[in-house]
């Protein structure tokens, strides 16, 4: 049974998601603010957090902030600000998708479901990926670059996956988005430019110019082929 933290200074809405989670099967925690939803966090050790941004305390932003440093568990954020800058800051900060309030709640337990296969679901392919000087371990779920080790949110490392398992194939952002969200909602397609971009940030010298993560104007992005290794010298 999977463990849902929801985060949100709203007790009539905390109780309207524990009742439809636990309906669905469900385990739910609860914290009425960013503070507390760290304590609970470190206790609980949840499987994804349901967090909203605007609360006292300590607010959605800072929690994320904090939670990064400590955690790669997956968080969805609930926002009733509809201004794109604020969902992009929430992705940027390591949030892995999000919904504007007022939501459907299938459309929130939907996206939970789709985050927790990505997470939980056994790997079918090498466990381990080798491209350039990166490395990507799938069972470990880390990623070295040149030998340092990179920290990267659930999603960025489902979007790394992808392109390094395909290396020289473009991938649309609907076709990243389906790997990361497991249903491409409307207006999410910009989520993935967000992801593409941290991503880069990480692992590229030079973010402006990369090496390894190529953009397919009008089509999408793609692992440099040229980049890749011999796949005699593959492997865990």
């Amino acid at each position: 049974m999977s463990t849902i933290l929801v985060v949100d200074d709203e007790p009539a809405l905390r109780d309207m998601l524990r009742l439809y989670l636990e309906q669905e099967g469900f385990h739910v925690v609860e914290a009425g603010d960013g503070r507390r939803a760290l304590y609970v966090a470190r206790v609980e050790k949840p499987d994804l957090v349901v967090l909203d941004l605007m609360m006292p305390e300590m607010g959605g932003y800072e929690f994320l902030r904090a939670f990064a440093k400590e955690s790669r568990t997956p968080v969805i954020v609930l926002t009733a600000k509809i201004e794109d800058t604020d969902k992009i800051l929430g992705l940027e900060l390591g949030a892995d998708d999000y919904v504007t309030k007022p939501f459907n709640v299938r459309e929130l337990i939907a996206r939970i479901r789709a985050v927790l296969r990505r997470t939980q679901q056994a790997p079918l392919e090498p466990d381990v990926l080798r491209a350039a000087d990166i490395v990507l371990d799938r069972t470990g779920r880390t990623v070295r670059v040149g030998g340092r080790f990179v920290d990267l949110t659930p999603s960025e490392f489902a979007i790394l996956t992808t392109l390094m398992a395909a290396p020289g194939q473009v991938f649309s952002r609907l076709d990243l988005l389906d790997r990361v969200s497991g249903d491409a909602f409307e207006g999410s397609e910009r989520t993935i430019d967000v992801h593409i971009r941290n991503l880069r940030a990480k692992i590229e010298d030079d973010p402006r110019n990369p090496r390894y993560i190529e953009t397919v104007y009008g089509m999408g992005y793609r692992f440099a082929l040229s980049r890749t290794m011999d796949p005699s010298k593959t492997g865990a």
